[in-house]
């Protein structure tokens, strides 16, 4: 009930559109933190490849 109030815009809070991409967007952020860790690692061991 609460939540159908703030899609109408009856009260303050994220809608349902917005809760779902605010969840879209942190799986994003999760997958492209995870992405990162892995290229540091790669830069890391190619690095020491070529001492």
């Amino acid at each position: 009930m609460k939540q159908a109030e703030v899609d109408a815009g009856d009260r303050d809070g994220l809608t349902s559109s917005e809760r779902e991409e605010l969840a879209q967007l942190r799986r994003e952020n999760r997958r492209l933190r995870e992405d990162v860790e892995i290229l540091k690692r790669a830069t890391a061991f190619f690095a020491k490849k070529t001492r």
